[in-house]
């Protein structure tokens, strides 16, 4: 199931994102080993700063298993300005009616093989209908792409062959990546849908996930400590200092269990 987190309710879902971020780290940083910064287990960079969307996939207990992040074009992004030798000299393309997606990824340790909802192949082509199915209904007609070469190969296997690409292949570190163009028409919608056997509403509820995802952490701490602590999240200006707040309260309370045991 997907849910889709933006400026105006992720205040609702920060241990998502938390878990969102954590995925990526652990998925381009040592699964695929990308050269991307992670700090405190967390990969997130400046654009999760520009208030994007993410398209988040979520199993039955509500667990996060896959993700991608889609922002506007007509502002900064990483196409432009941290990809642009894809681009091969030609400027960047900016539309209001085409957004960018990358950060795209699975768990591999939470999905099996196979064809089931429970398997890689499906949470992938989940994702991508969630991804297309937000964007026509937002008025999103286009979405490029930064992608490997390896996720170029699974689009056109999902039956979601880009339409297009922009500039070449460039080696970026490690890895190669270009730029591929996918339209969010019904036609396309419908091929991914049928390829994965995917029928119904793909999108849950804000309501059933906020009542069914762990609740925000109880610190056993000191008055004066627990109140730092909430200072630090409220006075966060940007999503890098608000995961940072997040993860030194949730290292107190681990602390704070640690003691109670070495004390029973």
């Amino acid at each position: 199931m997907i849910l889709v987190i933006d400026a105006l309710n992720k205040d609702r879902f920060g241990t998502v994102l938390d878990d969102v971020f954590k995925l990526r780290a652990r998925v381009f940083g040592e699964r695929m080993g990308w050269d991307v910064n992670i700090q405190n287990g967390r990969e997130i960079d400046e654009f999760d700063e520009l208030d994007p969307a993410y398209v988040v996939s979520l199993d039955d207990s509500y667990n996060v298993i896959g993700c991608a992040r889609l922002l506007q074009t007509v502002g900064p992004h990483m196409l432009s300005d941290v990809f642009y030798d894809i681009l091969d000299g030609e400027p960047p393309l900016r539309s209001v009616t085409m957004w960018e997606s990358t950060r795209f990824c699975v768990d591999h340790n939470r999905l099996g093989r196979g064809k089931d909802k429970n398997s890689v192949s499906y949470t992938t082509s989940e994702l991508m209908v969630g991804i297309l199915e937000y964007a026509r209904e937002s008025g999103i007609s286009d979405i490029i792409t930064v992608i490997d070469p390896i996720m170029d190969r699974v689009l056109k296997r999902s039956d979601n062959t880009p339409y297009g690409y922009v500039g070449k292949t460039a080696d970026m570190g490690k890895v190669k990546a270009l730029a591929a163009l996918i339209d969010s028409t019904e036609e396309r919608i419908s091929r991914v849908r049928a390829f994965a056997e995917i029928q119904g509403d793909v999108f849950v509820s804000e309501d059933e996930v906020e009542a069914n995802i762990q609740p925000p952490i109880h610190l056993d701490m000191s008055d004066s400590l627990r109140e730092y602590c909430f200072e630090q999240l409220e006075s966060a200006n940007s999503e890098r200092e608000r995961a940072a707040a997040r993860a030194l309260q949730q290292a107190i309370a681990g602390m704070a269990q640690s003691r109670r045991g070495i004390n029973a």
